[in-house]
């Protein structure tokens, strides 16, 4: 057995009410299986942007994720594989065509569809589906991309742009975004912090608001969070390592450290906080 890890991606995508949903269900010809969708990383792709697109190629539909599902671990073709899943609702359904990858596709209960599944393990995504809330509303808190060495800039230090690397995982953070949909774009004044959620922002066409108390120089131990936790819609909020850990730890209770363009998902239901999820870009 190699030791190189296959990486896939995909969704347990549900409709209808959250105490009594339907979960999409895909057959595949070539395994005659019937399991949820999921697919290989491409060259270079964020994992969340993979689970994005598999869902839409082989059903059709357009997903919103919600919180990470545990990860699945097999063997296949003598590699270790490792598939990462979400819950993910529908946001818009462009309609199921069959093909010759996914034939067929199925809307059923949690109970038939634990029925018809092939494989244990999907199996175990669906009880995991039911132990928490599946209709949360994220928070996404990105620390700023890479803007290079601080020292080595000569000027004001909120004018300090991002480097060549920073301007790469801004871009791929842009592929991410759209996972969870946030509507309002919110930084820190800095332009390292504005720059890293452009990419998104233009391809939404949104603003970017600026506030201090973002900053490193303006955050407040009590007001920051007030500010971030007030924020009821789906939000980006990009800020520096110096405000983001107290931040977080204020809104969640959890201690999370994050490098240079990466980001945390809180997932929330009624402003408490049911989840928190870490990844890099």
């Amino acid at each position: 057995m190699t030791t190189d890890l296959l990486r896939a991606a995909g969704a347990v995508v549900w409709r209808g009410a959250e105490s009594s949903p339907e979960v999409a269900v895909i057959h595949r010809p070539r395994y005659d299986d019937w399991t949820f969708p999921k697919g290989k990383l491409e060259s270079g792709e964020h994992v969340i942007a993979a689970a994005l697109r598999e869902v839409t190629e082989e059903t059709g539909l357009t997903a919103v994720l919600g919180r990470a599902l545990p990860p699945i671990h097999y063997l296949s073709g003598g590699r270790l594989k490792r598939v990462d899943y979400w819950t993910a609702r529908v946001a818009s359904d462009a309609g199921f065509e069959p093909g010759d990858e996914v034939d067929g596709l199925r809307w059923l209960p949690v109970d038939r569809a634990r029925e018809l599944l092939t494989y244990e393990w999907d199996a175990g995504l669906l009880r995991a589906l039911a132990a928490a809330p599946l209709a949360t509303v994220p928070l996404v808190l990105v620390r700023h991309a890479t803007a290079g060495s601080r020292s080595r800039w000569d000027g004001d230090d909120a004018l300090r742009p991002l480097d060549d690397h920073g301007g790469s995982q801004a871009a791929a953070l842009a592929t991410v975004l759209p996972a969870y949909r946030p509507e309002l774009l919110v930084s820190s004044p800095s332009r390292r912090c504005v720059q890293t959620l452009e990419p998104y922002g233009a391809e939404i066409r949104a603003e970017i608001r600026t506030e201090p108390l973002l900053s490193e120089e303006g955050q407040d131990p009590h007001k920051t969070p007030d500010l971030v936790g007030d924020l009821a819609v789906p939000a980006a909020v990009c800020s520096h390592g110096k405000v983001l850990p107290h931040l977080i730890h204020a809104l969640s209770g959890k201690d999370v450290h994050l490098r240079k363009g990466a980001f945390a998902v809180l997932h929330r239901v009624g402003g408490h906080v049911v989840g928190v999820e870490r990844y890099a870009t």
